[in-house]
């Protein structure tokens, strides 16, 4: 996917094109819609390319319990635009690869272990935040779920967290960075965790992702 025009709205909204995940089984729609500004520690990404992962495929078709209509998406890769009050260290033009979201504070998250956030189900999969708000809404103002892995990144716009959006060198290619976020650093995650090698070793692995049955 790659990105449109984007101009402000009312309210400080921001004109999106998104490819919306309609009903169970159905096609994803490619739709005008609207996002709010970055608030908190939340970066506005300008989204440059993303990844189509199995997982978005299953959502879509309910096989997990993701609420529709919703705007999927979880292999961005692209440049931040605007950066919300309490962002440290990301500024305006860096280049990010987005991945899942931790909430950064829990036990598992403060011992190192944020794949195992005791909030992971509700910041990846709740459909909104984890107060239930939506950043995505129609071009009608209705809401649009959206915050698939802290990102949702179907669409020619992304509000993620600072915590889930990686600086990536800006000589780096973007559109081949998606897969960074899932499926690259599923298989890395095995090999490092499970697989002992000595240096000059060869690894073959195989092609892996997120959510296969």
């Amino acid at each position: 996917m790659t990105t449109s025009t984007s101009t402000t709205t009312a309210a400080g909204f921001r004109a999106i094109t998104a490819a919306v995940a309609t009903a169970k089984g159905e096609p994803f729609a490619i739709r005008q819609a609207r996002i709010r500004a970055p608030k908190g520690d939340e970066v506005l990404v300008r989204v440059v390319a993303t990844g189509l992962c199995h997982t978005d495929l299953i959502v879509r078709d309910q096989y997990y319990p993701v609420p529709l209509p919703a705007v999927l998406g979880h292999e961005g890769a692209g440049v931040v635009e605007e950066t919300g009050p309490a962002v440290k260290d990301l500024k305006v033009g860096d280049h990010v690869v987005l991945t899942y979201g931790a909430c950064g504070y829990c036990a598992s998250c403060s011992g190192g272990h944020g794949a195992y956030c005791q909030h992971f189900f509700g910041l990846n999969f709740g459909g909104g935040d984890l107060e239930g708000r939506n950043a995505i809404e129609d071009d009608e103002g209705r809401p649009l779920h959206d915050h698939f892995f802290a990102q949702s990144s179907f669409a020619s716009f992304a509000i993620a967290r600072e915590n889930n959006a990686i600086k990536v060198p800006r000589d780096a290619p973007l559109e081949l960075l998606g897969p960074l976020g899932c499926g690259i650093q599923t298989g890395a995650g095995g090999r490092h965790q499970l697989v002992e090698g000595a240096a000059g070793q060869q690894l073959r692995e195989p092609r892996r992702g997120r959510g296969r049955p």
